[in-house]
């Protein structure tokens, strides 16, 4: 969702004593914006630059998540800023904010849940309770946005949103809106809460990327700019992505939800590895070479697996891990490589099968399983693999890509059905029903998300 905004001019706008927001996000990076800054969640504002009358969530600077609400002099009337830190790039947070400034108690009448628990620890230095009736802008007739700070274009969120509810003149707490698993104890989603939502309010993001309200209000959004991509990680199945917090070197960028990576510098070996990983079962990836870069000493873009506890940020895949380069070798523990016979280049798709259970991995060119040096390997039927024993004996397997390169990019496709932006132009089949590929799904392979883990 990076640099892509959803954008509603209500006819009229609400200041109110009651309102509820309830959304469910996936943050893809740590600092967001240039210099680290925060960006939008949600945003109404009647000018651009303005501070007067106006309201915000953000996912602040740092991590933090802030509530701050303006008043027509541009003074504040309700901060909140937590001293928790939202750092988890793999999971999905629920947020629910209940107002009602009607109430006695000044610490209640702005309230965080985060995945059901009420917040009560903030940033005392930035803490500003409403006063009592105290009435606060929620819509506006000029810029009520989702993922961007109004009338400028910047702050916007990279990320995943999913069923963003706004109720106006209603409150209700973050139990309408999900509950606790009775087996896993793990906070669920609801998909079909109870709710008035008054007349601005609205029910957006609903079961994929649609912008029209389901509310019945018919408060439907617009996408401001941007692309709005339908992703299948959602709450109820989280799909793996490369992990921002592995990689903590230089001159590599993620993007497009952490589904692809970039380098910027000549600065060395970067390699990147998946946010879930697996001790057994068989799951399939695909990623689009969509640039090679300008090659630096010899080295080539990698595909493949590592075992977690053995990944490092500064090499290649195929060191310490395993790895399909664009030269036709595979590489295991940085042996002397294994000939397959068959390069690829910028726009070709290569399929990464993964047998944890049996430790053997395939590897195929736009569809076509190569050759592990003996045979053509056949995942469905187990012949011809690479033996990937001395990495399945060492830890949890996870997907793994590497660049050496300047501005060399990889897009990633976990079943989320896109490479980067774009969705895959025709879907292969894909017995497990988990995920959306571009070729065929071998047959007991799947996505590797939640739901993959448990089939």
């Amino acid at each position: 969702m990076a640099s892509t905004y959803l954008t509603r001019a209500f006819s009229s706008g609400t200041i109110t004593t009651k309102a509820t927001w309830s959304f469910w996000v996936k943050f893809s990076k740590i600092n967001q914006a240039s210099g680290g800054a925060s960006c939008m969640l949600f945003q109404a504002r009647d000018a651009n630059n303005s501070s007067n009358s106006r309201t915000y969530i953000r996912w602040g600077d740092g991590a933090t998540l802030d509530f701050i609400s303006y008043n027509s002099s541009g003074t504040i009337i309700a901060e909140y800023y937590t001293t928790r830190l939202l750092r988890d790039c793999n999971s999905w947070y629920h947020i629910c904010y209940s107002v009602d400034t009607t109430l006695a108690a000044a610490s209640d009448r702005v309230k965080l849940y985060i995945n059901g628990v009420r917040e009560t620890d903030f940033d005392t230095s930035n803490l500003t309770n409403p006063g009592v009736n105290q009435t606060i802008k929620t819509t506006s007739t000029v810029f009520t946005d989702i993922s961007r700070n109004g009338g400028v274009n910047n702050n916007f969120l990279d990320g995943l949103l999913s069923y963003y509810i706004f109720t106006d003149g209603y409150t209700y707490q973050a139990d309408t809106f999900g509950s606790t698993d009775s087996v896993t104890g793990q906070w669920k989603i609801n998909t079909s809460p109870t709710v008035t939502y008054g007349t601005n309010g609205y029910f957006i993001l609903k079961n994929g990327n649609s912008v029209t309200d389901q509310s019945g209000n018919s408060n439907n959004f617009t996408v401001g700019a941007g692309t709005l991509t339908n992703a299948s990680d959602c709450p109820d199945n989280v799909f793996a992505t490369w992990n921002p917090l592995a990689q903590i070197l230089s001159s590599i960028g993620y993007e497009a939800g952490n589904t692809t990576i970039a380098t910027s510098a000549d600065v060395g070996q970067r390699q990147s590895i998946s946010t879930l990983a697996a001790f057994s079962g068989k799951f399939y990836m695909e990623c689009k070479l969509q640039a090679i870069g300008s090659n630096v000493g010899g080295s080539y873009p990698y595909a493949g697996a590592s075992p977690q506890s053995n990944f490092q940020g500064d090499t290649y895949t195929g060191n310490a891990s395993i790895g399909y380069g664009t030269t036709g070798y595979v590489y295991l523990n940085n042996n002397s490589g294994t000939n397959t016979g068959t390069t690829y280049t910028s726009g070709d798709i290569i399929s990464v099968a993964l047998d944890v259970t049996n430790s053997k991995i395939y590897f195929a060119k736009n569809g076509t399983y190569i050759s592990n040096g003996t045979g053509t390997g056949n995942p469905t039927t187990g012949a011809n693999p690479f033996d990937i024993s001395s990495l399945t004996s060492i830890d949890a397997m996870g997907f793994a890509t590497s660049l050496y390169n300047n501005n060399g990019v990889w897009q990633c496709n976990f079943g989320n059905g896109t490479f980067g932006t774009s969705t895959v132009s025709s879907a292969g089949t894909n017995a497990s029903s988990n995920g959306i590929f571009e070729y065929d799904v071998p047959t007991g392979y799947t996505a590797l998300s939640t739901k993959g883990l448990n089939l």
